[in-house]
């Protein structure tokens, strides 16, 4: 018997299949996207006013963690001075804060020009800011400055009026005060190059570290944190003369902040570093020494790293030196 054949059209394929065969082979295909993770940008202004001078900053994280920063000025500054002291008081900042990409941006059509050598600085204290740029420049492994227009610049320029009006600080943002320039702007018309100084930061707080002694009683707890709390918080001080002007001379670099009410020490670049016992401070400084990648670094670079986390204790030299024991 002759078997019988039949014949049937054949089927569609999935229209998803076939979507779907084409995102993977594309996929497949294409280079891995190149994305710049350590890119941060800042923006920058500076104002003056009757009431008085002052800048702002406002940092953007690679994340999209926004920082901001008002900078109150004491002394006689002019609207670019003001403009040129936000300028190198970020990128201070960005130092200390690690960042190696930095995008720059600012409504200041003469600082940038002058910066950049499109323009020449005729006045010699613009020269001695710029000049400071530059040499922080090279701090950077890579650093773009880019004039924006004002409306793209409001941010800085909000936390600048808040500098120069001596308005209420933003319970999110950092605040300092500026007594003298942050250049040396010299004498005359013969201004040279700033005085090279350190612009981490970390060896004044080292120096200072090494200044404040925090005396350990035996037989008690003491938690170093108190006298200072006591004299932010009530206004009291300790009973015996010395230690209430020690207390007291040092209050001044300390703050209280956050519903906790806890205490954040002022560092040189107005970074508000948390104040730790000195119990947690050893404790820092051995997970940072003996991490899972095994920070195997000198007591001076554990202190630093320390401080760049934003943690700060008044015994660091010698609790590092114990950890690395």
């Amino acid at each position: 018997m002759r078997e019988a054949l039949t014949y049937a059209p054949r089927k569609a394929i999935n229209s998803q299949a076939l979507a779907d065969f084409d995102a993977e082979w594309t996929d497949s295909q294409l280079p891995p996207a190149q994305v710049q993770a350590e890119l941060w940008t800042m923006y920058f202004d500076g104002s003056l006013l009757k009431t008085g001078a002052g800048a702002g900053l406002l940092f953007v994280s690679p994340l999209g963690v926004h920082m901001r920063y008002v900078i109150r000025i004491h002394f006689d500054a002019s609207n670019n001075i003001s403009e040129y002291e936000a300028l190198v008081n970020g990128l201070r900042i960005a130092i200390e804060l690690g960042v190696r990409r930095l995008d720059v941006r600012g409504d200041s059509q003469l600082i940038i020009d002058q910066v950049m050598k499109a323009s020449s600085c005729h006045d010699p204290k613009m020269e001695a800011y710029c000049k400071e740029v530059r040499w922080l420049e090279d701090k950077f492994h890579g650093l773009e400055l880019v004039h924006i227009a004002r409306r793209y610049n409001e941010a800085a320029d909000e936390l600048a009026k808040v500098a120069s009006t001596r308005g209420t600080v933003p319970p999110d943002a950092f605040s300092r005060d500026l007594y003298e320039p942050s250049v040396d702007l010299g004498a005359g018309a013969n201004v040279e190059a700033p005085t090279p100084h350190p612009t981490d930061a970390i060896e004044a707080l080292l120096m200072a570290a090494e200044e404040m002694e925090v005396e350990q009683r035996p037989g008690r707890p003491f938690d170093w944190r108190t006298p200072f709390l006591d004299c932010l918080i009530g206004g009291e001080l300790p009973e015996d003369r010395s230690e209430a002007r020690r207390v007291a001379r040092w209050a001044k670099s300390y703050v209280i902040y956050g519903e906790n009410k806890e205490l954040y020490r002022r560092s040189p670049t107005g970074i508000l570093q948390h104040c730790v016992t000195l119990e947690e401070g050893r404790k820092l400084l051995v997970d940072l020494h003996s991490g899972a990648c095994g920070h195997h670094a000198t007591p001076r670079t554990l202190i630093g790293n320390a401080f760049r986390q934003g943690f700060y204790s008044p015994t660091p030299i010698v609790d590092a030196i114990v950890g690395t024991s």
